[in-house]
């Protein structure tokens, strides 16, 4: 069986590493042909919460050839248009590619390679991309998990065949609301991650000022009454019920979740939002498809993302060259008011 994990950033090359090292083969294929050409030189390594180096095998794109069996495909979702026709021709008609990115990107995928060969994943955990050839895990193993799910919520085995190469990393579920793992995750993506792009934190830093607190609550809730609806519901992940433990209707309820949200991340407090790490090294952000798309579903249905809206907001301010990912930048990110 050959494997693929288009896109090796952080992510993917620690993903990588746990693969190769457990024997699977599998090629890493990314556009950075520096970062490519340490990983075939010096090995994939791996620091932070976890530590090692092993051998992997890594290719630039126009070095593709054959047909790949499983890809996990972990592109930013800004790079779809020139990384997703660069696939295609090397996936066979029961080719399986499981999206492992944020947002809700599997209708976007589908329109290039087919809904018939998509399963959905959602990365439970973090990392940060170092330099060429060492990326950095900055959630702890025992907090770290993929779920995974078909689109129609049904049980297959190629999902088993993704589990399995999956598990040479950490726990994988298999789960039947895929879905709602994703409008799960965006309180994240959307939340910890854009506000630590917005603001230049680590999620520790949202958990620990209270003022960004207050406003990561707010947008949590966001995203649970857009999830809600648009007709999907929140999944349990990690063992919470992130829909009913998370949501509130009034300031007391609001003020008593800092030790859940304290709770539920501390695991991941060293980690560094992706869009952060974007920011830092002069890329577009995929702002549009995690935090954009809480604002665009919650302007379809009509529920209001003053939040999100500004993190949002803030962030294309940053890119454009406006700001600078900075705890001033909290000012532009407005604190609603509630009984």
């Amino acid at each position: 069986m050959r494997t693929a994990i288009m896109g090796a950033g952080s992510l993917g090359t620690i993903l990588g590493a746990y693969m190769s090292k457990a024997g699977v083969d599998v090629t890493l294929i990314d556009s950075y042909k520096e970062h490519v050409d340490t990983l075939n030189e010096k090995g994939a390594t791996v620091i932070g919460k976890v530590e090692f180096n092993t051998p992997v095998k890594a290719i630039t794109p126009d070095q593709i050839e054959g047909i790949f069996d499983v890809v996990f495909y972990m592109v930013k979702q800004t790079f779809h248009e020139t990384a997703l026709p660069q696939l295609l021709p090397h996936l066979g008609e029961n080719s399986v590619v499981c999206v492992l990115q944020n947002g809700i990107p599997e209708y976007t995928v589908a329109k290039y390679i087919g809904q018939e060969r998509i399963v959905g994943g959602v990365v439970g955990w973090g990392a940060t991309f170092i330099g060429p050839g060492v990326s950095e895990v900055t959630t702890v193993p025992s907090g770290m998990e993929f779920d995974i799910g078909e689109i129609d919520g049904s049980i297959t085995e190629r999902l088993k065949t993704v589990q399995g190469l999956l598990e040479t990393m950490c726990e994988t579920k298999i789960i039947k609301n895929l879905l709602g793992v994703r409008w799960n995750k965006l309180i994240a993506n959307a939340g910890f991650s854009g506000l630590s792009a917005a603001l230049g934190c680590t999620f520790g830093d949202v958990l620990d000022n209270q003022e960004v607190l207050n406003r990561m609550k707010f947008l949590g809730n966001e995203c649970i009454q857009v999830c809600e609806a648009s007709g999907s519901h929140m999944a349990v992940r990690h063992g919470y019920d992130h829909g009913n433990l998370l949501r509130f209707t009034n300031r007391d309820e609001m003020e008593v979740k800092d030790w859940l949200y304290k709770k539920i991340w501390e695991p991941h407090r060293s980690l560094k939002g992706s869009q952060l790490q974007d920011l830092e090294r002069g890329k577009p952000t995929e702002v549009d498809f995690i935090g954009g798309v809480v604002c665009e579903v919650g302007r379809e249905h009509g529920v209001p993302t003053p939040v999100c809206d500004d993190v949002v907001s803030v962030i294309h301010r940053i890119q454009d060259g406006e700001l600078k990912p900075c705890m001033d930048n909290l000012k532009y990110i407005r604190l609603p008011e509630i009984d």
